[in-house]
């Protein structure tokens, strides 16, 4: 049974900056395509970004490019998301999920969830 745990959530002022962690256990997810989503209260769960097993492929939302960065270390089965120039906008709970497809950038596509962490930005 494969588990995530994020971290690193918290309050932040705009302009400021956190970086999520999210690790697995249970078995390796080197090979699995991994992604960070997000929900706001009231608003359905989003695609934050994406990053392929292997690092070389990425994806982004329109709303956090430039702002916000995948990455993955597969040696210590963990995915950060290092989020930039937060924003007001950018409240709410973020999720770590890993993916049995070779590549995914819908909700549907992703097999293991996480609990969530609480990201609030004040303005």
């Amino acid at each position: 049974q494969v588990q995530l745990v994020e971290s690193g959530g918290g309050l932040v002022q705009a302009g400021g900056s956190l970086r999520l962690s999210c690790g697995a256990s249970g078995r390796s997810l080197n090979r699995n395509v991994m992604g960070w989503f997000r929900q706001a209260p009231g608003k359905e769960r989003e695609l934050v970004a994406t990053i392929s097993w292997s690092a070389d492929s990425t994806y982004y939302a329109d709303s956090v490019k430039g702002r916000f960065a995948i990455s993955r270390d597969n040696a210590k089965n963990t995915v950060f998301l290092q989020m930039n120039s937060l924003k007001s906008e950018d409240t709410a709970v973020y999720f770590c999920a890993a993916s049995r497809a070779s590549w995914a950038t819908n909700t549907v596509d992703f097999d293991y969830w996480g609990q969530g962490t609480q990201v609030t930005v004040s303005s």
